[in-house]
């Protein structure tokens, strides 16, 4: 499916999912905010339905986000915690290793 197609298919499937639960239903059409994603219809979000849309997006994690780095403010850091712009450790580890490498100097 192209990305165009899946973003709306998953608003459609938003809506759907919340309209049941909506307090005061509107006609379709009649109020509520429209999202057009490329040449598709509009998908009409109902105001409880883009309260609950924006509700989710503030509340989404990235699992790819694993914080900044404590060195250069980065907010690149791999899998082990390594920050990709500056190349040091981050976090409690990183602490650890940076003062003992200072011992050692």
């Amino acid at each position: 499916m192209e990305l165009e197609a899946e973003v709306a298919a998953a608003l459609r499937e938003f809506t759907q999912r919340l309209a049941p639960l909506d307090p005061a239903p509107a006609p379709a059409r009649s109020a509520g905010v429209a999202v057009r994603v490329g040449d598709a219809d509009p998908v009409v979000l109902t105001e409880s339905v883009a309260a609950a849309l924006c509700a989710a997006l503030r509340s989404y994690h990235d699992p790819r986000d694993r914080g900044r780095c404590a060195q250069c403010g980065g907010p690149r850091l791999d899998e082990g915690l390594q920050c990709l712009d500056c190349g040091q450790p981050a976090g409690l580890f990183g602490q650890l290793i940076r003062e003992r490498m200072a011992r050692h100097q």
